[in-house]
């Protein structure tokens, strides 16, 4: 629903704007690598499900390791199919709910601005990016039934920031018309 090239103008209208933006591509499709021009994902040597299965086991990470740059002036953390097993890693960890925000801590004072381009469900991914994030802005298609998706995001907003993120905001909620 525009999720992905809100994610991307934002980004570089950022970059642009002389701000030091980071793009996370938390979808496990991979619509924000591929269209920031690596249409092969699942052969980049290391993406976000990389860099999170370190934290994961706890294993040492080198701050930027697998972040790409873009020409628009962006960096971009990718992402891949593997990212889906993510998901299942992350059912039984500890602190299942914070491993990307231990990433993003790894990386803490390189950039201005960190946009996370969410996966359109409410899985432990996109929790994790709520539990890392400052803010929120939510594309949607104002019709019945994404309004009723629209309804469970925002109780998962609300109950991450009332469980893990207190500075968990929404900013906006943009209205895509489809066609």
């Amino acid at each position: 629903v525009g999720k992905t090239t809100t994610c991307a103008n934002l980004g570089i209208g950022l970059a642009q704007a002389g701000r030091k933006v980071l793009l996370i591509d938390g979808d496990p499709q991979g619509s924000l690598t591929i269209s920031l021009g690596h249409p092969q994902p699942d052969k980049l040597p290391f993406t976000l499900s990389d860099a999170m299965g370190r934290i994961l086991m706890d294993e040492a990470l080198r701050p930027g390791k697998g972040i790409l740059h873009h020409l628009e002036g962006v960096d971009l953390m990718p992402a891949d199919i593997q990212l889906s097993g993510m998901e299942v890693s992350l059912v039984n960890a500890m602190s299942r709910e914070t491993i990307l925000r231990q990433y993003l801590d790894t990386l803490k004072g390189q950039y201005s601005h960190i946009l996370i381009d969410c996966q359109p469900s409410l899985g432990m991914l996109t929790v994790n990016a709520l539990a890392a994030a400052n803010r929120v802005i939510i594309p949607v298609q104002a019709e019945y039934l994404p309004a009723k998706g629209l309804e469970q995001l925002l109780q998962t907003v609300n109950k991450v920031k009332r469980q893990i993120n207190p500075k968990l905001q929404i900013d906006g909620i943009l209205d895509f018309k489809p066609g």
